[in-house]
């Protein structure tokens, strides 16, 4: 039997294929394309984000890189939908946003901070699903500019998104060599059995909250005296159940 591709919008798979070792030409290819300038070497580099106060939490970053030049790039996976309040995918923008600033205000200094010799930062995210449906480009690109001559203030940092499944599947032969590992195969299935689990116990504590509630009522209607038939159409419980509660099981 021909085992199950693993699918790369997993955050876990895309991560696996863009960091093995024998990646790194497609890495270099991926970010050359990225960027729109040679890549002569790219780095892997630790994947948190520093915490400045002990009771943060680190941001934790899917494939945190640094080319031969001093660039900075991390590319994420977005899979599921970000939009926020509103519409218009706010909520991944920003996310974006931050993940962007805080790297590149994060990067070391000597003595004095020479600012206007911190490295360029990129922030990229990979999505499965539109994020920009006006936009006849599925690579759109965003730079500080001016808000009404469009004139540039600086391109040293830049959010890139990649909205197209095609893009998803630019290391499709190391998809296959991590398909054929039966324990990153195993790691997928018991991550995607948790997580159905963890679904189907919210949906049943659900359904358990609104049984009781249809009981509680039933058992109101019961003192008041209400038919039996009445009470069944009232709550929509089953002619059995409300039985029970009229004899008190």
């Amino acid at each position: 039997m021909e085992a199950d591709i693993l699918p790369p919008s997993d955050d876990r798979v895309f991560k696996l294929i863009l960091t093995s070792p024998q990646a790194k030409p497609a890495l270099m290819d991926l970010v050359q394309a990225i960027i729109k300038r040679p890549v002569t070497d790219v780095v892997i580099l630790n994947n948190e984000l520093p915490v400045e106060d002990t009771r943060e939490k680190a941001e934790h970053l899917d494939v945190n890189c640094k080319t031969g030049d001093g660039l900075q790039i991390d590319l994420e996976m977005q899979a599921s939908r970000l939009e926020g309040s509103g519409g218009e995918h706010k909520n991944l923008k920003a996310k974006s946003i931050y993940y962007l600033c805080d790297l590149h205000s994060s990067q070391p200094s000597k003595g004095v901070r020479r600012y206007d010799k911190l490295a360029h930062t990129y922030q990229v995210t990979f999505c499965s699903y539109t994020v920009f449906p006006d936009r006849a480009e599925y690579v759109n690109s965003f730079s500080m500019r001016h808000d009404e001559d469009n004139g540039l203030l600086t391109d040293v940092i830049r959010v890139i998104y990649f909205e197209s499944k095609e893009a998803l599947q630019m290391a499709g032969d190391l998809l296959l060599s991590v398909t054929q590992d039966e324990r990153e195969r195993a790691i997928a299935r018991s991550r995607r059995m948790f997580q159905t689990d963890m679904q189907s116990d919210l949906a049943t504590a659900e359904d358990n909250g609104e049984l009781k509630g249809r009981i509680t009522v039933a058992r109101n209607l019961i003192k008041m005296n209400m038919p039996l038939d009445q009470i069944v159409t009232a709550t929509g419980l089953t002619r059995e159940e409300v039985e029970n509660l009229f004899n008190g099981t």
